[in-house]
């Protein structure tokens, strides 16, 4: 068993925190939410009251941050990471940040003789809840097998996928892959509920053919039902949309599918929907639905 810093307890990191302290993990656990220390403390795990508590001593510290200037943070500030370096020489980020970012804070940490892991996860709320992750890993090899037997704890995919920044690289494609996804079921869903049909046979013959999809068996039923209660929200899927739109940009790579799933969200925050949960894009549709409708009506008179 390893002695584990763990700094975020967000609603993916208490879950996957909690997963390492109940398969017997000492885990040091911080975050800028007081109240979410103290539940994770309730459940064995000891309360750190910052970054140079939930370090000291760890064979491995984790992230699991909002975005890139957090994960910097985390490392540079003062008592940080850098200046406060886990016992064990290892420093696992499994938070969505920018690729290249993670180039140089890797070759950073490198420097002060600590090994980094870019890790980011899919799978959801959902998916950390039940320990089903699916973790892409950038970083020397070695670093990753002394990582493994932490990440199964939190996953069942765990794939090695290349140097620094790859593992933050394969969750940009998986995010646009998301969005798409998403905008296609609302797309299709919206289309026949316009035309009269019952959606909910719909929905049960796509899941039955070519069409079927994650985003259509989970998130399916909560468009269907006009639920926009957040598991991931719009404000994060942004977020994963602008990694993957600047990524792009750096490589000269056009994005066409994902810049129209960038609109649509972006309009979508601008009502006012960003904390809601991602698949609310059916509340774009219901817009558009409605103008049409509107402008039709308009037009007969």
């Amino acid at each position: 068993m390893a002695v584990l810093g763990f700094i975020g307890l967000g609603v993916m990191g208490r879950e996957m925190a909690s997963h390492l302290v109940a398969a017997g993990h000492t885990v040091q656990a911080f975050d800028l939410n007081p109240k979410s220390v103290e539940e994770l403390r309730q459940k064995g795990a000891k309360a750190a009251n910052n970054v140079t508590e939930a370090a000291s001593g760890a064979d491995v510290v984790i992230t699991m941050l909002p975005d890139t200037p957090q994960v910097e943070d985390v490392i540079r500030q003062e008592g940080g990471i850098l200046a406060n370096p886990p016992a064990g020489g290892l420093f696992i980020d499994m938070s969505t940040i920018a690729p290249l970012a993670t180039r140089r804070l890797s070759a950073e940490l490198a420097a002060a003789g600590i090994a980094m892991l870019d890790a980011p996860v899919s799978g959801g709320p959902a998916g950390a809840k039940a320990a089903k992750l699916a973790i892409m890993v950038g970083g020397a090899p070695d670093a990753f097998m002394r990582a493994k037997p932490i990440l199964e704890v939190m996953g069942t995919t765990i794939i090695h996928v290349g140097e620094s920044g790859a593992g933050q690289t394969v969750k940009a494609c998986n995010q646009l892959i998301c969005a798409m996804n998403i905008q296609a079921v609302c797309e299709g869903i919206a289309l026949g509920r316009a035309a009269g049909l019952d959606v909910e046979k719909l929905r049960e013959v796509l899941l039955g053919g070519a069409a079927s999809s994650w985003m259509l068996q989970n998130l399916g039923p909560l468009i269907l039902a006009k639920d926009d209660r957040a598991g991931f929200r719009i404000d994060l899927q942004l977020k994963d949309l602008r990694l993957a739109n600047e990524l792009a940009f750096e490589l000269g790579v056009p994005l066409p599918g994902t810049a129209l799933a960038t609109n649509l969200y972006l309009e979508a925050r601008a009502h006012g929907e960003g904390s809601n949960g991602n698949q609310a894009m059916f509340r774009v549709y219901d817009r558009m639905t409605s103008q049409q409708q509107e402008s039709a009506k308009g037009a007969k008179q």
